[in-house]
């Protein structure tokens, strides 16, 4: 009889991760994705996307959880449609930014502004970042004149978009700030992302790892890029696209192959040889020695 997963939680982020550089699933990852969940394991995903906009990725494969959204921001069951637990930015953070809108406007006259809620997003200042962000993602989405428009509960997590000398111009106002109980990510050199402090992707996955009753050593997840430096760091077995940074690769306890030849299914492939549990054993008797 073939040995069973349920104690094994394995979370992936998608671009770059479970497809490949084109946004196409490698069948090699789907086919071992199905295996995984057949045989007992959860698997889902994680993004800083909205549940509407995960969707059409969480639908293309056969993961058994719920996935966590807005970078760590949220987890979304989509059986019961419903979001299971949410972590929301406070009224510090959304002074900061009506500040950044308002007191760095001649500075930052460039910068989009997008406030993220469950599923809609309201745009400040609507650009060509922000647009093709929106279009993109098939975000629901509304353009507003003023912060004063939006809603003030429910702020799930806000992204500034504008050309990277003006994002690198805004983290440096930033660094000098005094922080706003926020958490800072940069996930891409065109927009810098912002949610409530100690809010990130590894925080939403140890959630539902708490939630399945999944201990840390045995919930893995696979990455590819910086904004999923707090997610490899947080969960018990980190792992990376073999494209990812050599920074990221220093992180990771597994290295796997390309994302166009299949990273997740590599992943899946050495948790269910065994070897993962080999290695984490060998790894807790070097401790004792």
């Amino acid at each position: 009889m073939a040995e069973t997963f349920e104690n094994w939680l394995v979370v992936s982020d998608i671009d770059g991760t479970l497809n490949n550089k084109i946004r196409k699933l490698p069948k090699r990852n789907y086919n071992a994705i199905k295996k995984f969940t057949e045989l007992g394991g959860n698997f889902t995903l994680a993004s800083g996307r909205l549940q509407s906009s995960l969707e059409r990725n969480y639908n293309r494969i056969t993961p058994n959880q719920p996935a966590v959204v807005l970078n760590g921001a949220g987890i979304y069951d989509y059986n019961k449609r419903k979001m299971l637990w949410r972590s929301t930015i406070g009224e510090e953070g959304q002074n900061f930014v009506r500040r950044i809108a308002e007191e760095f406007d001649e500075i930052f006259k460039s910068v989009d502004i997008g406030i993220y809620f469950d599923d809609y997003v309201y745009i400040v200042r609507q650009g060509l970042l922000s647009k093709g962000t929106m279009y993109f993602d098939k975000a629901h989405y509304e353009h507003v004149r003023s912060i004063d428009d939006v809603p003030k509960n429910g702020w799930m997590k806000v992204i500034f978009w504008s050309n990277p000398i003006v994002i690198n111009h805004l983290r440096e106002v930033i660094s000098k700030l005094p922080n706003p109980n926020a958490n800072f990510m940069a996930s891409s050199i065109w927009s810098l992302e912002m949610l409530q402090k100690d809010t990130h992707k590894g925080v939403g996955i140890m959630k539902l790892a708490d939630m399945l009753g999944i201990e840390k050593s045995h919930v893995a997840a696979i990455g590819d890029y910086y904004n999923d430096w707090d997610m490899l760091k947080t969960v018990g077995l980190p792992a990376c696209a073999g494209q990812a940074p050599s920074s990221i690769h220093k992180i990771c306890k597994f290295e796997a192959c390309h994302c166009n030849q299949g990273c997740v299914a590599d992943l899946l492939e050495y948790i269910m040889s065994g070897k993962a549990d080999e290695d984490m054993a060998k790894e807790l008797l070097n401790k004792i020695d």
